[in-house]
């Protein structure tokens, strides 16, 4: 089912989950039982990445396969442009229509880090607006994009970032995903101009719960997320190196997030599992206690 007509069908905000493809063999095992514990709560849907330059193009396929034949999970397929030529973007996306993929997320992507001989096809195409108008034409995907509530870290300014958001409306997107932050108001702020920007598909939130604090601040620096002060002062209170504090405190700092996005009508919660599930259960489990989630 594509993500817009899940929306249409549900009385309560959806829930999903982001993963990425496993690198190797034991990664693989720990993934298998974490899609196990995710699969129990039922998500509306899950997403899978797509590597840098296709980089991880063979392990999104077969996640994705994983995840609608074996699984029975409704999947959004992510799927990055940068360096790829029309033959390649065409491939991929043949692959995931045929294999029942209703839903596709479209964006720019970043250069392979780990692949300094990398050269982009010399066609390829540069804009995520530009890989939606390629799509849209040829497809019948539910088609996202992404948003970044406190601007895409190469962005010269918010406002300019948010035309680039409203020409992806334009070119086909249907929905957009967020980029997580930590702080609420910035998607609320985010909110406001896209609406007075006449963008009007609906927007999710994108929810990353702190699972320890070296991740949390390699992550920040990478997209661009404000480590606020209520994180950094509550972290400092915690015994140094307990991980099962943090964890804990991260879970509780999410519930609380998640919590003020619902009271404001969103339309479901995209967490960001880094492939882990115990912050993700206890965060659900909680918040169906409390009846905020279907």
């Amino acid at each position: 089912m594509k993500v817009t007509e899940i929306w249409k069908t549900r009385d309560k905000p959806t829930i999903s989950f982001e993963l990425f493809p496993p690198r190797d063999e034991p990664a693989a095992e720990k993934l298998e039982k974490v899609i196990e514990e995710l699969a129990v709560l039922r998500p509306d849907f899950v997403s899978v990445t797509f590597g840098a330059g296709g980089s991880t193009r063979e392990g999104s396929y077969n996640l994705v396969k994983k995840l609608l034949r074996e699984k029975g999970l409704e999947t959004l397929a992510y799927f990055t442009c940068h360096g790829l030529g029309p033959e390649d973007i065409t491939s991929v996306l043949d692959s995931y229509r045929d294999l029942g993929v209703e839903n596709v997320l479209a964006a720019r992507g970043d250069p392979p880090h780990q692949r300094p001989d990398f050269k982009p096809h010399p066609v390829s195409l540069p804009h995520a607006s530009d890989l939606l108008a390629f799509i849209r034409p040829r497809y019948d995907f539910c088609l996202g994009a992404a948003g970044y509530p406190e601007g895409h870290i190469e962005a010269t300014s918010k406002e300019r970032d948010l035309e680039y958001l409203k020409l992806k409306v334009e070119k086909g997107a249907d929905f957009i995903i967020t980029n997580y932050f930590y702080d609420n108001r910035y998607f609320f702020d985010f909110l406001e101009r896209c609406h007075r920007l006449d963008i009007q598909v609906p927007i999710l939130p994108g929810v990353m719960p702190i699972y320890s604090v070296k991740m949390m601040e390699n992550l920040a620096k990478l997209c661009g997320a404000t480590i606020t002060s209520e994180i950094r002062d509550g972290l400092a209170g915690l015994p140094e190196g307990d991980k099962e504090a943090i964890t804990h405190f991260g879970i509780d700092f999410a519930i609380s997030q998640c919590k003020g996005l619902l009271e404001t009508g969103v339309p479901g919660l995209h967490i960001y599992t880094m492939d882990r599930a115990k912050s993700a259960v206890e965060i659900v489990n909680h918040l169906r206690e409390a009846k905020l989630l279907g």
